[in-house]
């Protein structure tokens, strides 16, 4: 990409030189002067002076542009680019915005922008368009081309396949390293990068791979046979990428080879592909924790994130509701003693939040499969014992403070009782909640919040009230 920092110059309808904007503000922010110069070339249509704008840009910056403007400018900017756009920049922007751009684009646009990309690239532009339109502009594409999209459209959603690359380097195992190096020096059609050649038989399956560090250490004269790992890394073509992403994550890989049933090579993953695995994993449970639907972007209108967040607000209010009943149950408590009706949302905010953490550690360590059952006592003990001394701890901070401000030390002992019990029951809460929910193959990052909430909520008012009602008769 070209240094954001120069300025380049640009001539205008009058002939003087102007300045070129930089993209980004010293803050990495979008400078809205670059965005302006950018929307007034599409507005103009002056093709020229929108490409001296994003020469060389990088499709992840082209991508940020593209979400920074207005939908109906969208497409608009990539028909005046034409062939100077690169098509993936469009898997660099969030889904819905990736959607609205294709359905305004010509299917021949589409079909002439994928075919010059990786195929883990065209696969994601790919899947965004209904099948009617996927179906057409496959039907552009080159039979080689066309079959090696299909085959990975065909694995499952998710899939190791869906997100491999189609294009790798294989050998057969007779090839000398001088053959294999002489080969990649005169290919045409080399993957833009790779790490291994990969050995194959002549049917296609996976004999072993060779690291290209090795490679150009050897011999020419050395066979492929002798310098290759005959166990290389691999994934199936079914397997599921966050699998994918943890094997990677463990064993420090950098790519790994796709094979299928049979262990024929089919493609290879790559590391990049990995790292955007990670980020959509730990958002999607990021979001969970929230209650929030995993699909659910910024750029998503009202209406449908208004109807992706309802279920779980409307599961909230169930529990609240819950809580309210059980606050009805000493009425006449709070009506004999208001102290009580003043302190008892502290209860149960607190009993939130360490019910809150607990289960966000818990539900990660599942997540990355840290926690386990040869792990899970332990932890369940250690959370136990660290909600026991933060209630020991809070219970004299805020015992002393509850006693001072309403001159009754009794009330600050009940208080202390209330938040020993809730901190205890919000931390085996948040730990038991996750484990059980995982154990009944109930995803824990979407269900726990409520359960949590509700069991937080529930002890503390009971402890604190029911405290309060036996100690003072009420």
């Amino acid at each position: 990409m070209q240094d954001v920092e120069e300025m380049t110059p640009l001539a205008t309808p009058e002939g003087a030189v102007a300045e070129q904007p930089i993209f980004r503000d010293d803050e990495g922010e979008l400078n809205q002067d670059f965005l302006a110069a950018v929307t007034d070339a599409i507005e103009a249509s002056d093709s020229e002076s929108l490409q001296k704008l994003v020469e060389d840009f990088h499709e992840s910056d082209m991508g940020d542009l593209l979400e920074a403007l207005e939908p109906d400018q969208r497409p608009r900017l990539i028909e005046l680019l034409g062939s100077a756009f690169d098509f993936t920049a469009l898997t660099e922007v969030d889904d819905a915005v990736r959607e609205e751009i294709l359905e305004e684009l010509e299917t021949e646009t589409v079909a002439e922008g994928v075919r010059d990309l990786e195929s883990d690239d065209a696969v994601t532009i790919l899947e965004s368009l209904d099948e009617d339109d996927k179906a057409e502009v496959l039907d552009k594409l080159p039979p080689m081309e066309r079959v090696a999209l299909q085959r990975s459209l065909d694995y499952p959603e998710d899939s190791a396949g869906r997100r491999m690359q189609t294009e790798f380097i294989a050998v057969p195992p007779f090839w000398t390293v001088g053959q294999t190096i002489d080969f990649m020096r005169e290919g045409s059609d080399l993957p833009e990068t790779f790490y291994e050649i990969f050995v194959i038989d002549p049917s296609g399956h996976l004999l072993g791979a060779v690291a290209l560090d090795r490679l150009l250490r050897s011999k020419r004269p050395v066979t492929i046979q002798e310098i290759m790992n005959d166990a290389p890394d691999l994934v199936q073509a079914t397997q599921d990428q966050e699998e994918v992403a943890r094997l990677f994550e463990r064993y420090n890989l950098v790519s790994a080879a796709v094979v299928d049933e049979e262990r024929r090579l089919v493609g290879v993953m790559m590391v990049d592909d990995i790292v955007d695995v990670l980020e959509e994993e730990a958002d999607a449970d990021i979001k969970a924790l929230g209650g929030v639907n995993s699909d659910e972007e910024l750029s998503d209108d009202v209406f449908y994130t208004q109807r992706s967040r309802f279920p779980w607000l409307f599961a909230n209010m169930c529990t609240a509701l819950v809580a309210a009943n059980v606050i009805n149950m000493f009425q006449e408590s709070l009506e004999r003693m208001v102290a009580l009706a003043i302190l008892m949302p502290i209860v149960a905010s607190m009993g939130g939040n360490a019910g809150t953490q607990t289960m966000t550690v818990a539900v990660r360590a599942l997540a990355t499969r840290e926690l386990g059952r040869a792990n899970a006592w332990r932890i369940i003990r250690r959370e136990a014992a660290v909600g026991l001394l933060n209630g020991l701890v809070f219970a004299t901070i805020m015992g002393t403070l509850a006693g001072t401000w309403f001159q009754s030390v009794e009330l600050g002992f009940v208080i202390g009782l209330a938040l020993i019990s809730v901190l205890m029951f919000a931390a085996l809460g948040g730990i038991f909640v996750p484990l059980t929910l995982n154990r009944l193959g109930v995803d824990p990052a979407v269900s726990s919040g409520p359960f949590v909430t509700s069991i937080t909520d529930i002890v503390g008012f009971f402890s604190f009230l029911g405290i309060a009602t036996a100690w003072f008769h009420l």
